[in-house]
């Protein structure tokens, strides 16, 4: 028997009890899984063993010394050429590569690829400190929903907005889309986001001040997070996933048609 408040319970009947409870959830759905985050941390690990594959073809020189912000950014490599976001370009070889030619992947590897160690230690701070908490509200399907938009949104920004044969990559579409969603989320749950306009400010100083940063990755990927956001934050029961799903899937579908349109205007 098992102690309780009053008198003792059998273990069946507790863990039938257990069984018939449904299980815990935040306010916008997701599960207390998001405490743990698991979704943070695979993010973190899996841009961590692309910079290390990365640094393995390309030599030191790919995690610092390439001249860029002050000699502290890494150079290309050919992982970097392979995955980075490009609407359309000769190679040195002289063949033809981009999204536009039909290498789609590059509007979702270009967010796991960095330009050295610092790039890649920069996004890493920012997803470590607002992934978590996040993921912790959200929930990690939501969250890494919320992620790859974000990303994939800033990705497409930059291919329809930058010269065709300018390449870009990076976590910074992501993290943007982090920013805000933070605010919107706190916004939400009528909490206290001051604290977050001085790091969204300064990130968009520095897009905009920086030689070489891509700004249309910055702000599309600010857009994206924003809408994305408020897709899963400000619908409530009932079918609130289902709503949650809806919401995400016409994010995704503008995304794309802005890129097929792009694809479009290139080859045509």
């Amino acid at each position: 028997m098992n102690d309780a408040s009053v008198g003792h319970q059998c273990p069946d009947c507790v863990n039938e009890g257990r069984r018939s409870q449904r299980p815990a959830r935040t306010a916008f759905g997701g599960s207390r899984a998001g405490h743990l985050g698991y979704v943070t941390t695979a993010i973190i690990v899996i841009n961590s063993l692309v910079m290390l594959a990365s640094a393995v073809i390309g030599g030191p020189r790919a995690l610092a010394g390439s001249g860029s912000w002050f000699g502290l950014l890494g150079s290309g490599t050919g992982l970097t050429d392979w995955g980075e976001v490009l609407g359309v370009a000769y190679y040195p070889d002289g063949e033809l590569h981009g999204i536009a030619t039909g290498e789609w992947y590059r509007l979702v590897t270009g967010m796991f690829l960095h330009y050295g160690l610092l790039h890649l230690l920069l996004n890493m701070l920012l997803v470590a400190q607002l992934g978590r908490y996040l993921e912790a509200q959200l929930g990690p399907l939501r969250f890494a929903a919320l992620y790859l938009l974000a990303g994939l949104g800033g990705n497409v920004a930059a291919y329809v907005f930058q010269a065709p044969n300018q390449p870009s990559a990076g976590a910074s579409t992501a993290t943007f889309g982090l920013v805000i969603a933070v605010i919107v989320v706190n916004r939400r749950m009528m909490r206290d986001s001051s604290q977050l306009v001085p790091l969204l400010v300064v990130n968009l100083i520095f897009t905009f001040t920086i030689p070489g940063i891509s700004i249309a990755g910055h702000l599309g990927g600010l857009v994206a997070g924003a809408a994305a956001s408020v897709a899963l934050v400000y619908v409530n029961r009932p079918n609130r996933g289902l709503k949650q799903a809806i919401g995400c899937t016409l994010i995704l579908l503008a995304i794309v048609a802005a890129a097929v349109y792009r694809t479009q205007g290139l080859l045509g």
